[in-house]
């Protein structure tokens, strides 16, 4: 089973959608003992980083993140997930992300990128290959935000997206660790196909629920 982390945020119910058309076996839950059993842990979202981060704490869900992760389970954040995973942000200040992975979430500059948010499909340039965009290339997938992730260690860098004359990385990997900052769920065939490497990577890579 994968666990989709319920944080009372938006977005949540098209992931559990988009995974169960798959057939891929989840759950949607903030319950600790079914994360705990989960094989991987799922983490999206659409919303401001300081409320996602205060939900994940008065639920009491930062410390088991943190603890499964610590084990080796494989989790994938998504959107504001995928922002969540890092130090701070702009969005917030003051107000301190998960910093599974060490930098910053920014907001982006209207001269360089003309409207924000960025709305609509871009491409994901891969600068490495990885088992979450096995059977893809150079992919258009769809898009919603107005701040980007920027890492302190570039080698967590996975993919990177042009929007207007500005370059933003829309893709990490840490470890068991990934982040996309697009939506898959919104992404058709693409999307599908991402979600569906990541429950590949869960299960194809030895990890279980027992």
């Amino acid at each position: 089973m994968i666990a989709i982390i319920d944080y009372e945020i938006g977005n949540l119910g098209s992931v559990l959608k988009a995974l169960k058309y798959l057939k891929v076996p989840v759950t949607l839950t903030m319950d600790y003992q079914e994360i705990k059993e989960a094989a991987g842990i799922i983490l999206p979202g659409v919303g401001a980083f300081g409320e996602g981060m205060e939900n994940l704490r008065s639920l009491k869900l930062e410390k088991l993140i943190k603890e499964e992760i610590a084990k080796g389970k494989p989790l994938l954040g998504i959107c504001l997930g995928m922002q969540l995973l890092f130090t701070t942000s702009e969005e917030d200040r003051g107000i301190t992300g998960l910093n599974l992975i060490a930098g910053r979430v920014k907001k982006f500059n209207p001269d360089k990128v003309g409207k924000v948010p960025h709305i609509g499909w871009n491409q994901v340039e891969l600068v490495k290959d990885d088992s979450l965009f096995k059977k893809l290339g150079k992919e258009d997938f769809y898009f919603v935000h107005s701040y980007y992730v920027e890492p302190e260690n570039k080698e967590v860098i996975l993919g990177k997206t042009v929007y207007g004359s500005h370059e933003f990385v829309s893709v990490v990997k840490q470890n068991n660790i990934w982040g996309i900052q697009c939506h898959p769920e919104k992404s058709s065939r693409v999307g599908l196909q991402v979600l569906k490497n990541f429950s590949e990577v869960v299960y194809d890579g030895g990890y279980s629920s027992n």
